[in-house]
């Protein structure tokens, strides 16, 4: 039967309907989760099941009555199957929960990233739940009452809804509110009213930002440890400047690096690298880039940090500047989320024709050392350098690192990972972290040899942004919301190398560090341990979370 000869829909009709597509047939995720919170699949849980999905029904239908109207119900519903059948395809394939910090990773990642979430299984997601039912409502005749009967209905409609909803909700208070209150996570999964929570609140979040940005540690200066220095003749350090790197990774969690333990041998040029000191329990704050890195660069302990607040004022790289540093910062990423918007930045993300370290797509984490022996060398002032890795970004890992670096197989190569096992997912993954490795020790050795030469006193301090989902739980990448998220997406690798020549200059004693490594740290002592290992005195400065405090002879 064509369209055009089915016979007229009553105006309500349209709406439960649509409701109950809605609930049922796109929200996959939320109902596996929601089975699992009530005990699992069981013939005896078949009424809760019923009752929910009869709530969830009604009141979805309830909200699209108050929009039901000739001209507004259809553009409506086609704009919720459209959003929905995306949401509900990379909830079901990724694990992801949609909240705020997920609105925000879509709005400011870059076009490449985006194309490589891009399948020919979301287009049939979207195809078969979005664009179907689309053309169907779009060429559906609907019967629409005279108003004042129309009126009528619609109250009507609106209180049997709500008065059957809070009866059912009465009758199953008992099972239901343990099962919400022990999985919020929940509320995330409910598509399509996540996608509207999450936006307001990514919103509100972001229209809220003050213009004026608050100076912070204008008060800084290099302490005693540096007019030290410069004291007299054979002292560590006399003439020479200070360099150090800080290094973002991206995605890298720390469960896969082999200096944690981990079983393959994904560190093999780290594992060498003499008083290197690896700190084995870190984690991040937040799981995705766009919270953990403007986070992380300030002073706001993860539990009172906000966007707002990060926005509203300067960060560790302006006090490093108001110290008198000269910071730059280097990108492979896609940008620094405002943290750098007051210093040097430089974008070595886009491929350039002729380089050996891009291709046509995007450029290789090497190519943020390009240069820098010269830089040091040249440098009239300390410096900080800050390198924003590509790293373990996902879902196309493979793409992440030159062919040689293609250990362990087999490899995931495509980023429908529903695709692959879960053995060729984790093996595309390592190789990443193999490359960072050797990437690290690049880094590592620009600096020793800087040092070498006399010309400056160096270090490099590495920290991820935020880990990452293979798998486990059958979750995939990052972004959960932090108080659900699993231990895979929060801890992180971090780890610390000075020259002697550094760890003298500062009374950084190694040993004591070293033996501090295993202990519990998390982003919240970064900003300060960098103002403490560089003996940068100001207000701002915590000593309680610098992890070097205790560990500076004398």
């Amino acid at each position: 039967m064509k369209l055009k000869s089915l016979p007229r829909i009553h105006a309500p009709l349209l709406t439960f309907g649509a409701s109950v597509f809605l609930v049922l047939l796109c929200n996959f995720s939320f109902w596996k989760t929601f089975v699992a919170a009530t005990g699992g699949a069981k013939i005896g849980n078949l009424p809760l099941y019923l009752g929910a999905s009869l709530v969830l029904v009604l009141v979805f239908n309830l909200i699209l009555t108050l929009v039901n109207f000739r001209l507004l119900i259809k553009p409506v519903l086609i704009f919720l199957f459209l959003v929905t059948s995306s949401a509900s395809y990379f909830m079901s394939k990724y694990g992801v929960v949609i909240d705020a910090s997920m609105v925000q990773n879509v709005v400011e990642t870059d076009v490449r990233e985006a194309t490589e979430l891009l399948s020919w299984n979301m287009v049939e997601t979207v195809l078969l739940l979005g664009v179907l039912p689309s053309i169907i409502v779009w060429r559906l005749p609907v019967q629409f009452p005279p108003l004042r009967r129309d009126l009528l209905i619609k109250l009507g409609t609106i209180a049997g809804s709500a008065l059957v909803v809070v009866g059912l909700l009465m009758l199953l208070f008992k099972t239901l509110a343990p099962a919400v209150r022990e999985h919020r996570e929940m509320r995330f999964l409910l598509t399509p009213t996540n996608v509207f929570q999450a936006t307001n609140s990514y919103l509100k979040q972001r229209f809220a930002v003050p213009t004026v940005v608050a100076p912070l540690g204008t008060d800084a200066t290099k302490g005693r440890l540096w007019a030290a220095a410069g004291a007299g003749a054979g002292v560590a350090g006399q003439g020479k400047h200070a360099v150090t790197i800080i290094v973002v990774g991206e995605t890298a969690r720390a469960m896969n690096f082999s200096l944690n333990g981990y079983e393959r041998e994904t560190n093999p040029n780290l594992k060498k690298e003499q008083g290197l000191i690896n700190f084995t329990n870190v984690s991040s704050c937040g799981t995705a880039t766009a919270v953990s890195v403007p986070c992380v660069f300030s002073d706001l302990p993860r539990e009172d940090y906000s966007e707002d607040k990060a926005r509203a004022q300067e960060g560790l790289l302006d006090v490093l500047r108001h110290a008198g540093f000269e910071v730059l910062w280097r990108d492979n990423n896609s940008g620094c989320k405002g943290v750098c918007d007051r210093v040097k930045f430089e974008d070595l993300s886009q491929p350039v024709a002729g380089d050996k370290l891009c291709n046509s797509e995007e450029c290789f984490d090497e190519r943020l050392l390009n240069g820098l022996p010269e830089m040091i060398r040249n440098a009239q002032k300390d410096m900080v350098i800050v390198l924003h890795q590509k790293g373990s970004h996902g879902p196309a890992y493979w793409k992440r690192y030159p062919a040689e670096f293609n250990k362990f197989t087999p490899v995931c190569q495509t980023n429908e990972l529903e695709k692959c096992s879960r053995e060729s997912i984790v093996a595309a993954y390592d190789n990443t972290i193999l490359y960072t490795d050797f990437f690290l020790s690049r880094a590592i050795d620009v600096l020793r040899k800087a040092a070498a030469e006399g010309g400056a006193d160096t270090s490099l301090l590495y920290f991820s942004d935020h880990g990452e989902s293979l798998g486990e739980k059958n979750m995939y990448l990052h972004g959960a919301p932090y108080m659900f998220s699993p231990a895979e997406q929060r801890k992180v690798p971090m780890m610390l190398w000075m020259s002697d020549g550094f760890s003298e200059r500062f009374k950084v004693d190694r040993a004591c560090l070293a033996a501090r490594s295993g202990q519990e740290f998390s982003h919240d002592n970064v900003f300060h341990s960098t103002l403490g290992m560089l003996n940068v005195n100001t207000a701002v400065y915590n000593p309680k979370l610098d992890i070097f405090h205790a560990c500076i002879r004398g």
